[in-house]
């Protein structure tokens, strides 16, 4: 599977869950398990990549902003949800964390923001064609710390002057 493969699954998936994160998990798992287990190991090691690039502290802060705070957890579920929305919206944000203010159309706290289900998919459908659990993917270990330089969440006006489109937009009164 290449990286035109990768994107269309999600952005497919995406698409007919009509952005709703747990849906395009679930559908996401049916069409890899149509697929040969290899496949699904492929589309396991691109989401994982993905993941791993998406670990900067530059990208917290953006999460931080957009969800009005986030844990470590919390960032993990973003970054699956990054991932979710597609190459546009995932490459965009990795070149400019604020950019985000642009490249999502409507963004609901409550709703968006978290796909824990979506880091799981590539499992679950490898489980289901193979019995199995994934084994490892033979990707480097992720980092202990995100990349970049970390960043004060708690102050609010540097959170401003780093993110001011997002600021603006889901932060001003």
């Amino acid at each position: 599977m290449d990286e035109t493969e990768f994107w269309a699954l999600v952005d497919g998936a995406r698409e007919d869950a009509e952005g709703d994160p747990e849906e395009q998990a679930d559908l996401l798992v049916e069409r890899l398990v149509l697929l040969d287990p290899e496949a699904v190991l492929d589309f396991a090691r691109h989401f994982e990549a993905r993941y791993q690039r998406a670990y900067r502290w530059d990208l917290w802060g953006a999460a931080w902003v957009l969800l009005d705070g986030c844990s470590d957890d919390a960032f993990d579920f973003f970054r699956c949800w990054l991932i979710g929305q597609g190459r546009e919206v995932f490459e965009g944000a990795l070149h400019d964390p604020d950019a985000l203010a642009e490249l999502l159309d409507d963004f609901d706290e409550e709703v968006d923001g978290d796909a824990e289900d979506l880091g799981y998919a590539a499992d679950e459908a490898y489980e289901q064609l193979t019995g199995l659990v994934m084994p490892d993917l033979g990707l480097p270990p992720a980092p202990e710390e995100p990349e970049g330089t970390p960043l004060d969440f708690e102050n609010e006006a540097l959170l401003a002057a780093r993110y001011p489109r997002l600021w603006e937009r889901f932060r001003g009164d």
